[in-house]
């Protein structure tokens, strides 16, 4: 077997922002950190029981914010990972998290646990911009986070930002772009934000700017990052020569990767096909379950059908393309079933795709159209991955 990602949720933030969908919750005033995590360990030996793990290759805390966790409870957590399952040498361990001042002193701790990257969720450095997003800080406590993450001896970070949020005109996303630049991360995530069914902006949405605006703002940040010798190497997701997130590059190859924590999903490849679970969401509720032996809310097998579109939704996302063996490996296909070539071949007499060999690669155009290119795959729709960065 592949070495397989771990995913841990935690799912508690101090506010919910009114962009976000992710399974998260306004943490109660004293956060019950022994107990969480004697669950996620607990729901990781309900998972290896149910199918055993190979190495792990890479951990990502993500949420909810886990830096609202102390530095004793990510030790706790990691060691208790450690004395379950073999992690590979150079394993990446990442953990999310908020630039606020009570997070930024528990960096030290965390690198002496063992995490490795940190990303941090700036989304803007323009203060206007944060306050109508719905963060809790502001650009000055950004440029803080960086330097004190540095100071705890990370040397591997990743910057989350937005642009078209409210209350910047398009031009200010470009000065966040140069702003993070000066800070030289190792990693960028640079999206734009998109009005999320169930979240508070869905609900009352705010004034954005207009689609040509975006576009135009797109290629300008793209340039820019190039300039500055930033990989474009998927869809968001920027970094230095060899700074790719190994976590999120399981997911776009469809690897296999183990969820613990309140909603957590998980994906294993088993002889007889590929095998997704989703733990219960709410946290009170999950932590019961797991005591209780099952915190498991859904668990189904992949239909064949659906496969090549899982694959494709993913690997797609990459600029690199995929090799089709690995397909054929991930998804247990034929390279010449209808459901595979088919689309291929579309594809390549549109002009979305190139192959060179085994080898297939959105081009140019079929990349500025990807949700059309995956489309040609997707019947009936798959299912995403969960995000990381």
């Amino acid at each position: 077997m592949d070495a397989a990602g771990l995913y841990v949720h935690l799912p508690w933030c101090e506010r919910k922002c009114p962009y976000c969908d992710f399974n998260s919750y306004r943490a109660p005033a004293r956060i019950a950190e022994q107990v969480y995590v004697d669950a996620l360990l607990a729901d990781l030996d309900a998972e290896l029981a149910a199918d055993p793990a190979p190495a792990i290759a890479s951990v990502f805390i993500g949420g909810g914010t886990p830096s609202l966790f102390g530095g004793a409870a990510i030790a706790r957590l990691l060691d208790g990972i450690a004395a379950r399952v073999s992690f590979e040498p150079d394993a990446e361990v990442t953990l999310e998290a908020n630039p606020g001042s009570a997070e930024q002193a528990r960096f030290a701790a965390y690198r002496a646990a063992g995490v490795n990257r940190l990303s941090l969720g700036i989304q803007s450095f323009d203060d206007r911009a944060l306050a109508a997003s719905g963060r809790v800080h502001d650009g000055q406590a950004a440029r803080r986070a960086v330097a004190a993450a540095r100071a705890a001896g990370f040397d591997n970070l990743n910057l989350d930002l937005m642009f078209g949020l409210p209350s910047i005109a398009p031009a200010g996303a470009i000065d966040d772009l140069r702003t993070a630049l000066a800070l030289a991360p190792e990693h960028l995530s640079w999206y734009q934000l998109t009005l999320e069914e169930g979240t508070a902006f869905a609900r009352r949405p705010p004034l954005l700017p207009d689609h040509d605006a975006l576009c135009d703002l797109h290629d300008a940040g793209l340039a820019l990052l190039a300039a500055h010798d930033f990989e474009h190497y998927e869809v968001s997701a920027f970094a230095r020569p060899g700074r790719a997130a190994r976590h999120n590059l399981n997911y776009w190859r469809y690897g296999d990767y183990i969820g613990i924590g309140a909603g957590a999903h998980g994906k294993r490849t088993r002889a007889d096909g590929v095998v997704r679970r989703m733990k219960i969401r709410q946290p009170e509720r999950y932590m019961k379950q797991v005591r209780a032996g099952d915190a498991v809310d859904e668990q189904w097998q992949v239909p064949r059908d659906e496969l090549v579109g899982e694959y494709m939704i993913n690997a797609l996302r990459l600029k690199a393309g995929f090799d089709l063996a690995e397909c054929v490996a991930r998804t247990g296909l034929r390279a010449d079933a209808p459901e595979l070539l088919g689309p291929l071949t579309s594809a390549c007499a549109k002009g979305w795709l190139e192959q060179r060999g085994g080898h297939l690669k959105p081009t140019a155009l079929g990349y500025r159209y990807l949700n059309d290119l995956q489309g040609l795959f997707i019947e009936p729709v798959g299912q995403a991955a969960p995000v990381a960065s």
